[in-house]
């Protein structure tokens, strides 16, 4: 569940009790972005326990008003499943559900227009809101302090490559950000894991939900590696076909064959380099050291 999008939710109005129902019902299912809500009409239906029509016909009022877009399908056992995201821009304009605060115009006993503060006779004065006030019962649960969330929100490198993940299956934004920090942190390049990530979505596009696996779950159960495991491998790969390929072009000079002459100015300078040869074979094979 994202807080951000349920409290976003909670706080305007949807125009009847069967769309507010709906709306925080998927508010449930979203990620912090509102995006990854891959639930059935069906689903929807068992869980508010409201009419088949209705869920439908409010679904199809979400999607024309821009409340909710479609963002993909998930295959499942009766076809596939619609994936949905909450357009947050477009609940913001919705009208707001708190109450403008009234000035009852009286000077003689004014009311107090907010609770108390409680006993300050030893200096310290109580809550500003109590703990059941709108502004207060949204607040997200966390331990972390306002800057360790700030710091994990503004890690770029982090965010890119989450973006990388397939977008319906991110869940727990924070939870992944955090867990692909850690393992740059551990000495992991930050290209070689997104291409790690961009691999496993390559791989696992078209996946069945039995087999899809959410990103929090992914990042910490480091399936990444798997993906480090092939690149290095491959590296190696293209390492020692260089090395051959080096060996091959040298042998060429060394010999003075006619396909010397297809040799590149880079080639020549890296065999060089490596002292694979010498300036004066290259000039004795007719090419220019």
């Amino acid at each position: 569940m994202s807080w951000r999008i349920a409290n976003e939710c909670a706080e305007r109005r949807f125009g009847s009790a069967a769309r507010k129902q709906i709306i925080m019902f998927l508010a449930d299912k979203a990620s912090d972005d509102g995006s990854g809500i891959w639930c059935s009409k069906g689903t929807i239906q068992r869980h508010t326990e409201l009419g088949e029509t209705t869920v439908k016909r409010i679904i199809s009022e979400f999607l024309r008003e821009g409340i909710l877009v479609e963002t993909g399908r998930r295959p499942c056992r009766n076809g596939y499943t619609v994936v949905y995201r909450i357009v947050i821009n477009t609940i913001r304009m919705l009208e707001p559900i708190a109450e403008p605060d009234i000035d009852t115009g009286s000077t003689v006993d004014p009311v107090q227009p907010e609770p108390g503060r409680g006993s300050t006779v030893d200096g310290v004065g109580g809550p500003q809101w109590t703990p059941n006030h709108p502004k207060t019962i949204h607040k997200p649960p966390t331990r972390a302090s306002a800057r360790e969330a700030a710091a994990e929100v503004e890690d770029l490198e982090s965010v890119k490559i989450l973006a990388a993940y397939p977008e319906d299956r991110i869940r727990d934004r924070r939870t992944s950000l955090r867990l692909i920090a850690a393992a740059v942190k551990a000495s992991v390049k930050p290209d070689d894991l997104l291409q790690a990530v961009k691999a496993y979505a390559k791989e696992s596009e078209g996946y069945t939900r039995s087999k899809v696996c959410f990103s929090d779950n992914w990042f910490k159960m480091r399936r990444w590696e798997k993906g480090l495991a092939q690149m290095q491998a491959d590296r190696e790969k293209a390492r020692e076909a260089e090395a051959k390929s080096r060996v091959s072009l040298a042998e060429w000079i060394h010999e003075r064959h006619p396909l010397c002459r297809h040799i590149t100015n880079r080639q020549i300078e890296d065999l060089i380099a490596t002292k694979l040869v010498t300036p004066e074979q290259v000039r004795a094979a007719g090419l220019q050291a």
